[in-house]
């Protein structure tokens, strides 16, 4: 034995040849900062080694390593400092692998992401068996690769291939890899050691020249300068494009390549930790790695969920097949769940079950399925007039028109036809659980599951305790929406339930800058352009139904009559009283056709404009931005309080999921730990006299005396 830690183990396994496996003692290994000093006293171990003549890098586990451990970088990153000394550190450790004085190769099954792909770069060969996914996603968590992985890749694959991946993020196959160039040779899984192994022999007996495969990633950049500026400038402009000035980490990704181009290895790695060092000071790159941290705590509720889960979901039946309940059963099928659809019209069944094979036929197109596989979810999707069709289903998801008389009918009857220990639940958006729970006789079978539409893209599911729900029946719904593929936030009930009810607010604060006479248009471009949201608050409405946002605006008055009144007079209320429902029907705020190309635009009406009575009247960016999120933002510091929701991240993953708050925010709790509680009540304070919707309230007051972080608590 050559080297013996708790998570890498090195040995000879024949003459003069050495593996250093990672082993960790968890479910995956990663390069905690334990391991990274493990892996630098291994490294250090094989260069005193003097009868070592070549080494393998592998895996014992089915995956090869799936990056740092991003869990340790907020403390990390805390101290500037601290975070200088350790990415210098940190990327000197692959350095020493580089260094070792014989032929190395890494191989790779399973996910080699972040750190994992870097280590694989410090190899000479790359070998990869078929299961092999690569990347350097670093930028999904607003910053580059930290362990020399701009520096090394665009020496071995070029800078165009190279800014691709790193500027992108995305995973690559091991086949992709070896086209661009990465990978050496792919393989079957059974065969990837011995691969390995004799891709050392060959370069041991003069087959493979493995000094002359890493000298280039020592050298400068090997690329003229016009082919290098053209690359730069092309990578720059289509950042520009896609990330914007929201997301400084692919911009700093270009920056650090083109600083290194000209250098050898230890200046290029500087310019690398300069830039890196930069970016985990910036708010984009805390908001980034807290929605990672978040969406650990709510996979992390799920999988305990769905452990302790005592009703195993294996069959289910959606009742209504329009939008929502043919995309529910859709995906219930696409994951395994075969499902039983049932409406009243075969017309709705049979459009239900034409959208579920367009979905099926792009998945194939796409290469995401054969036809085989989309045959199979056809089959398991099972289009009923018939009632009793739902018998010895595990759950039934009701999905009828959003009216409690029709959904109360609906429920007591499918409750009458299942067995005592089925779970029903109601994809209700607005509707309390309470009020439809009393139409059954076992209300602890019973709960929401709200979920967003279209339902094969939305990744968010609200689950909905109500108070009678039981616990069992919430885990066995959890794990069902996991096992769709689905992020499930359990919360409890309330008019408008978490997402709803606080987007509500914000669309009455949009409400009443029309209200004043600004232009709905000009107020969608700050919000895109400038806050970030995919959609300005005036098209959202036109996407998710300027009927069905009045219909809400009812429901949430009903609930919270001083702080969401009912205005007759406002801009919603006015389209949708003028039959203006947005896309469903062609014209809303905007109005929706095509252009030449049959391509979807909007464009506006000088109809709604007079509707309305848009005056023009101008506001800067920074009242319209207030007047818009501090509604939002109260409205979610209420649900915290009042035990809505469980913690602040996990009303975080909600807003940005549900209904895609801007990522590099990191949802409406880390915005407001952003701007700052103090300065959030006196941006709030200064509109206070315009409702309810902007008073902050006695505890978010406290929390800023105190200095205490709604992320502690989480």
């Amino acid at each position: 034995m050559i080297y013996q830690g708790d998570s890498i183990q090195v040995q000879f396994v024949e003459d003069g040849i050495a593996e250093l496996q990672f082993n960790a003692a968890g479910s995956v290994n990663k390069f905690d900062q334990k391991t990274l000093g493990e892996f630098s006293d291994a490294l250090t171990a094989l260069a005193d080694t003097k009868d070592l003549k070549g080494l393998i890098v592998t895996s014992s586990k089915s995956t090869f390593i799936v990056g740092a451990d991003i869990t340790e970088f907020q403390t990390l990153f805390a101290d500037l400092a601290q975070t200088k000394t350790w990415v210098a550190k940190a990327s000197r450790v692959f350095d020493q692998l580089e260094d070792l004085p014989v032929p190395t190769v890494g191989a790779v099954t399973g996910f080699a992401l972040g750190g994992g792909c870097e280590a694989l770069l410090a190899c000479d060969y790359r070998v990869a068996d078929t299961t092999a996914t690569i990347g350097l996603p670093e930028v999904k968590l607003g910053l580059i690769p930290g362990f020399g992985g701009t520096m090394r890749l665009p020496r071995i694959i070029g800078p165009d291939n190279a800014l691709e991946w790193i500027t992108t993020g995305k995973n690559n196959s091991a086949a992709s890899a070896q086209r661009d160039g990465l990978i050496d040779a792919v393989v079957a899984p059974e065969k990837l050691r011995d691969a390995a192994l004799s891709m050392v022999r060959s370069a041991l007996n003069g087959d493979l020249n493995w000094q002359a495969k890493r000298a280039p990633k020592l050298e400068p950049l090997k690329a003229n300068d016009t082919e290098l500026t053209m690359t730069l400038v092309t990578a720059k402009a289509m950042i520009a494009a896609k990330a914007g000035k929201h997301y400084p980490a692919p911009h700093a990704a270009v920056k650090a390549i083109e600083n290194g181009a000209r250098s050898g290895r230890e200046e290029a790695l500087n310019a690398e930790n300069e830039a890196f060092v930069g970016l985990t000071q910036t708010d984009a790159c805390q908001a980034q790695v807290g929605i990672f941290m978040a969406d650990q705590l709510v996979k992390g509720k799920a999988k305990k969920a769905a452990k302790t889960a005592t009703k195993d979901i294996k069959t289910a039946a959606v009742l209504g097949a329009g939008i929502m309940g043919g995309g529910i059963a859709y995906q219930s099928a696409y994951k395994g769940v075969p499902v039983v659809m049932k409406d009243i019209n075969q017309d709705a069944l049979d459009l239900g079950m034409k959208e579920a094979g367009k979905l099926l036929e792009k998945a194939v197109q796409r290469g995401k399925m054969d036809t085989k596989k989309m045959a199979k979810v056809l089959s398991s999707i099972t289009p009923t007039l018939l009632d009793d069709a739902v018998k010895g289903v595990d759950i039934v998801v009701e999905a009828v028109v959003e009216n409690p008389d029709v959904k109360g009918k609906v429920l007591a009857d499918v409750e009458s036809r299942v067995s005592d220990d089925a779970i029903l639940v109601s994809n209700t958006s607005t509707i309390s659980i309470d009020r439809l729970a009393k139409n059954l006789k076992d209300p602890s079978r019973f709960c929401g599951m709200h979920f967003f539409n279209p339902v094969h893209k939305m990744p968010l599911v609200e689950v909905i305790r109500g108070e009678k729900t039981s616990d069992e029946t919430v885990a066995a719904v959890v794990a069902y929406a996991s096992r769709m593929g689905k992020t499930a936030i359990v919360v409890n009930d309330c008019p408008g339930f978490l997402v709803n009810r606080v987007l509500f607010p914000y669309l009455a604060g949009f409400a009443g800058l029309i209200d004043e006479g600004v232009d709905f248009a000009g107020i969608d471009k700050v919000m895109e352009r400038q806050f970030g949201w995919p959609m300005g608050p005036a098209y959202l409405t036109d996407v998710v139904g300027i009927d069905t946002a009045d219909h809400c605006t009812k429901v949430m008055a009903d609930g919270f009559p001083t702080r969401m009144p009912r205005d007759e007079n406002n801009a919603i209320a006015k389209l949708a009283a003028a039959d203006r429902y947005g896309q469903k029907n062609g014209k809303g705020f905007y109005e929706y056709g095509v252009d030449k190309k049959g391509r979807p635009q909007k464009q506006k009406d000088e109809a709604v404009y007079k509707m309305l009575n848009i005056t023009g009247t101008e506001k800067s960016a920074e009242e319209i931005i207030a007047r818009c999120m501090v509604p939002m933002v109260n409205e979610c510091v209420r649900c915290l309080e009042e035990g809505i929701v469980s913690s602040a991240a996990e009303a975080d993953i909600a807003m940005l999921y549900g209904i895609g708050f801007p990522p590099f925010r990191g949802g409406p709790f880390r915005y407001l730990e952003t701007v700052g509680l103090n300065k959030f009540i006196e941006m709030a304070d200064r509109y206070a006299d315009l409702g309810e919707i902007y008073q902050v309230t006695d505890g978010l007051r406290e929390m800023a005396k105190s200095g205490k972080s709604y992320f502690a608590q989480s």
